[in-house]
């Protein structure tokens, strides 16, 4: 990837290219109907990257993760631990496999708005670089160290 002078789709088209080949994460929605119930079934795949989850046309700002898992019998201390079980249940009746990992709730980046100058999710332009925003708490960082950094932890962690 080049050092700068790139827009937010040029970083995220060579992002896509470095990770070819690399297993991607399910994109999970939540769907309700009254023969099949609550459940969240799979939509897409992306690689996820972060703040970023990237998949072959668009980048995504990440929201809720979860892996699908039976809840089994447990007894919860906490209403938010009961819950997020039930969520990895619903992934799991919504057809994911046990243990995928998956990616509800996002939300799609608007790259060319970020392109002509503007923001969009956790991407902005901030002093002429494109950056992205790796934490609500967190400062800017130029999005080609932060793609760099990213692709080249989940390329070692693909093995």
């Amino acid at each position: 990837m080049q050092q700068s002078g790139e827009s937010a789709a040029q970083l995220l088209a060579e992002a896509r290219t470095a990770l070819a080949g690399v297993p991607k994460e399910g994109l999970g929605e939540d769907k309700d109907s009254r023969w099949r119930g609550r459940r969240i079934v799979r939509i897409g795949d992306a690689w996820h990257l972060g703040v970023l989850l990237l998949t072959d046309t668009h980048a995504l700002a990440t929201a809720e993760v979860l892996r699908a898992a039976d809840p089994g019998r447990r007894g919860y201390t906490a209403e938010s631990a009961r819950e997020r079980a039930e969520r990895r249940a619903l992934a799991l009746r919504g057809g994911f496999g046990e243990g995928d990992v998956v990616h509800v709730g996002w939300t799609v980046i608007d790259v060319d708005a970020v392109d002509a100058g503007g923001e969009s999710g956790p991407l902005a332009t901030r002093d002429g670089a494109v950056s992205v925003r790796w934490s609500q708490a967190g400062g800017w960082m130029p999005l080609v160290a932060y793609l760099r950094e990213r692709v080249e932890l989940l390329r070692a962690s693909a093995g």
